[in-house]
């Protein structure tokens, strides 16, 4: 598979498209100054305990208090409190995170008001950005994501990607791991990790190690809330995250965000450091790589694929719906059941792409259309699994219903993707309404005794749309001939067919223009 990522990089943000085989799969836009993203640890302070929704409210320094809920604090959060209030107190370096006694593990079934306590400060991690009215979602369980693996600081768990089939590699890769995992860490193997070497894998730990404690050692004197970390932006965080053999290119429209990325992949991936390509094109990069035709036919209510099918997407405040229709898809040679089929098996991809494009979350049903033999729904259920394996996010995707409904849950960290593809009418501004004709020749008519009473013009000429043009001109009482009564000047009238329908000027006869 082929696989580009092109970067549009402006004073306020970074726009970032995922291709395979040409085709637009992800968009991602970063704002330059985007104060809140999934990954930042804060130092936070704790606002209001909620003792019966056992939860609390914390300030992170948003508009919004966040929200913590007790299940979202982690077993080991009595030590991580201890941990972090060494931090605090100037005194880390008295005691390592290897060192220190862990407490015993919370109750599953306990209660907020026995860990925490309003005043508080504590170190947080943001895991759900902002949401319409929602504030940031956070967890005391702080990860740590590298390139091979994920630091868990205060777990005991050890846990290697699914996508990592192999049992002998899957063995070997935790026995490399568990010798040189530090004491009181957890990790999570990446699926990038598999066949890799010891070597890689100690040094992408001992960096994500050291960031942990980097973090406690500058908490002496600082004051909540604070942002103490920064999670990779959202570039590096793609690359870091999507970079492997089948990354052919890295286009960049900016030199100096170009020669970041390089350097960036020539400490994670040095044989792909060459792959990065500076833009130099007068047109805009989007528009040059057929990007921003793509973002207009795949975003907004309607999207149709190349074969006439097309796909009707509703979004709701608990749901989205995705409607599968066939268009003038349809194969005279094949049965009902057959051309259904297909064209639900097309659908498919079209559904999982946009799934990823938009990166649509929560609840998704999907209307395909009926299918009356139990193989073709199980064909139809395995092509959406296939597919939805090139995403990333976590997912669940249920067989259809005998009604030929596919539920999906996806996981939602960030905001849905809209890009606006339609524009505001010129005509109506947007209401759907537009003046009356009777309105419209009122005008004229107020414009035309202005311009011939008070000003004396002689050889007017008035330009309008060819369907006014048609109502004023047809007809032997028509309102050109009575201008010509009233007036005793012949009004001349042209049809210009570029004009809006409630467009019209007056010329004079050197053709200037008077009044519109």
């Amino acid at each position: 598979m082929n696989r580009e990522l092109i970067i549009d990089s402006s004073l306020s943000e970074v726009n970032i498209a995922l291709l395979e085989d040409k085709s637009l799969v992800e968009l991602n836009k970063e704002q330059i100054n985007n104060n809140f993203a999934v990954g930042d640890v804060f130092l936070a302070k704790v606002k209001k305990i909620m003792p019966g929704l056992n939860a609390a409210f914390v300030d992170v320094g948003y508009e919004k208090d966040a929200f913590l809920h007790y299940l979202d604090l982690g077993p080991q959060i009595r030590t991580f409190n201890k941990y972090v209030k060494l931090g605090l107190l100037g005194k880390a370096e008295l005691t390592t995170h290897e060192t220190i006694k862990r407490e015993k593990d919370i109750d599953k079934s306990g209660k907020i008001t026995q860990v925490l306590v309003s005043g508080q400060q504590i170190l947080v991690q943001i895991v759900k950005e902002p949401i319409s009215t929602k504030g940031p979602r956070i967890s005391t369980e702080i990860s740590f994501p590298g390139r091979y693996v994920v630091l868990l600081p205060f777990s005991s768990k050890i846990s290697i990607s699914q996508k990592i089939k192999s049992k002998e590699e899957r063995n070997r890769l935790k026995r490399l791991v568990t010798s040189i995992l530090p004491k009181n860490y957890g990790i999570i193997i990446r699926t990038v990790a598999e066949n890799r070497k010891v070597a890689e894998l100690d040094t992408d730990l001992r960096d994500l190690v050291n960031k942990w404690e980097g973090i406690i050692k500058k908490l002496h004197n600082t004051k909540s809330p604070k942002k103490v970390l920064s999670e990779l932006d959202r570039t590096s965080q793609i690359l870091r995250d999507v970079l492997n053999e089948s990354f052919n290119t890295i286009h960049i429209n900016d030199p100096n965000l170009a020669d970041e990325i390089k350097t960036y992949i020539e400490t994670i991936a040095p044989d792909k450091k060459d792959i990065v390509k500076r833009y130099r094109g007068k047109a805009p990069i989007f528009e040059y790589y057929g990007i921003e035709k793509q973002l207009r036919s795949s975003f907004g209510k309607n999207v149709t694929i190349k074969s006439g099918v097309y796909l009707v997407i509703e979004h709701t405040e608990a749901l989205h719906v995705i409607d599968i229709n066939s268009g003038h898809r349809v194969n005279k040679e094949n049965t009902q059941e057959q051309n259904a089929l297909l064209v639900n098996m097309e659908a498919a991809t079209e559904v999982a792409r946009q799934l990823r494009l938009r990166d649509m979350g929560g609840i998704i049903v999907v209307d395909f259309i009926d299918l009356h033999e139990s193989k073709n729904r199980r064909a139809l259920h395995q092509k959406l699994v296939e597919e939805m394996a090139k995403d990333h996010a976590k997912h669940t995707i249920l067989p259809p219903s005998k009604f030929g409904l596919v539920q999906i849950t996806r996981q939602r960290v960030r905001p849905e993707m809209i890009v606006p593809v339609l524009e505001t009418c010129p005509t109506c501004s947007g209401t759907g309404q537009i003046k009356s004709g009777m309105i419209l020749i009122d005008e004229i008519e107020n414009n035309l005794n202005y311009l011939i009473n008070d000003q004396n013009e002689r050889g007017l000429t008035l330009a309008v749309h060819p369907y006014i043009y048609a109502f004023i001109t047809k007809g032997l009482l028509s309102h050109q001939m009575r201008w010509y009564q009233n007036y005793k000047r012949w009004i001349k009238v042209c049809s210009e067919k570029d004009y809006q329908i409630m467009q019209f000027q007056f010329r004079n006869k050197n053709g200037n223009v008077l009044k519109h």
